[in-house]
């Protein structure tokens, strides 16, 4: 073989590795835990549900929430002023919660050195700084009696090129902040797909305590190389005084500003109720037969 064809040769040879290694992951590299790339600095994008993730819903709005009885109970016992309380005040979002409110995103992998295999995914959050570790590597969850924590236990598998997360022993969390919970016995399971330069989180939640039926929403972030995540210290302070042991609730049936959000925006009562039925399109059909909401009255 001549010295130019052998050049040709390895030429060849190189741009073929290059093209399996950029291609479809495949078998192996999946069962390695190889899947598409979604390391990065991810810049929330707030565009699909603004209201909801940042300035927050309104007191009562459980529209297109599966609950049952008692997450509706403890909505309407919740009181807003609770998170004034210095042990509320630093008190973290849980995983599942975490990436709906200023979440700037950091994603990054654990390689183990003799094999390459990836052993873990890490997430960091802007907010509160939670860091999380998605294992990789097979091991079971812990039982039932071990400890529950915010970011909760969560192992990971590569479906194509999805990236197919399963968390349990979540603290007791919460499904909306305006007072819906998610008990600590829900279990969350999340996706996570990347397009290009946009990488999309779908979650779904399953709650035996709160849901008849599992809640699905997702999150959307853009990559940003430019993007810095500052430190976030927190140190808690005496905002209200108040008597030692007092924690703002309100009784049941006596919270005021149940109906305002239905008579602001003129959604019948009944469906700012939430449930099942509420997430449905055939639900409009039953709206059209459901007495107007009163008008705030003038102050």
């Amino acid at each position: 073989m001549s010295e130019r064809s052998i050049g040709a040769f390895l030429a060849a040879t190189a741009i073929a590795a290059v093209c399996i290694t950029s291609g479809p992951p495949t078998s192996a590299q999946v069962a390695a835990g190889q899947g598409l790339d979604l390391s990065g600095e991810w810049a929330p994008r707030f565009h699909e549900d603004q209201p909801e993730r940042i300035p927050g819903p309104e007191i009562g709005d459980y529209l297109g929430l599966p609950i049952n009885e008692a997450a509706r109970l403890h909505g309407d016992s919740w009181d807003a002023s609770l998170l004034t309380l210095p042990e509320h005040q630093c008190k973290p979002h849980p995983s599942d919660y975490s990436p709906r409110g200023p979440a700037n995103l950091r994603l990054w992998k654990e390689v183990d050195t003799p094999t390459q295999q990836v052993k873990a995914w890490h997430t960091h959050i802007s907010w509160q700084a939670p860091e999380r570790t998605i294992w990789m590597d097979g091991r079971p969850h812990p039982p039932e009696y071990a400890a529950h924590t915010w970011q909760g236990f969560s192992t990971g598998k590569w479906e194509g090129d999805m990236l197919t997360v399963t968390t349990t022993h979540l603290k007791l969390g919460w499904i909306r902040r305006n007072g819906i919970p998610r008990s600590d016995r829900a279990v969350v399971t999340e996706h996570f797909v990347r397009h290009g330069d946009v990488l999309t989180l779908i979650t779904v939640i399953d709650d035996p305590i709160y849901l008849t039926e599992p809640f699905i929403r997702t999150t959307n972030w853009a990559l940003d190389p430019h993007q810095v995540i500052a430190p976030y210290p927190c140190q808690t302070v005496v905002e209200v005084d108040r008597p030692q042991g007092a924690v703002p609730h309100h009784l049941p049936g006596t919270n005021k500003f149940l109906s305002e959000f239905s008579s602001r925006n003129g959604v019948p009562y009944e469906a700012t109720r939430g449930g099942a039925e509420t997430m449905y399109p055939e639900y409009m059909l039953k709206l059209k037969n459901m007495p107007a909401p009163q008008k705030l009255q003038a102050k």
